[in-house]
């Protein structure tokens, strides 16, 4: 996973962009990704790229941001994942809520 060295406080505003990669697709993954983002009141989406990852697009408070990263990790009970990569960006509150996008 790349992750740049940033601050963890909780109520710092930051965006990132995530890939995930593995068994991602076809297993709730999206889904998974969506109420646990939904849960640490982030927004941003979820969508499958054609390569097989995952990418999703997420804002909200730094340390939400970390948690649900740690969730990517896990998965579903039938996903694999292999790596995820993330891309912290300034943030541009640029969604009203989470959603996955198909």
């Amino acid at each position: 996973m790349q992750e740049i060295s940033l601050s963890k406080r909780t109520g710092e505003a930051a965006s990132a962009r995530i890939l995930v990669e593995g068994r991602v697709q076809g297993v709730g993954f999206r889904n998974y990704t969506l109420q646990n983002a939904m849960g640490l009141q982030l927004r941003g989406y979820a969508r499958n790229l054609t390569d097989g990852q995952v990418e999703i697009e997420v804002e909200g408070e730094r340390g939400n941001i970390h948690l649900l990263i740690e969730c990517l990790w896990k998965g579903p009970p039938r996903a694999v994942v292999a790596n995820v990569d993330v891309v912290w960006k300034a943030p541009s509150s640029g969604f009203d809520r989470f959603s996955i996008i198909d």
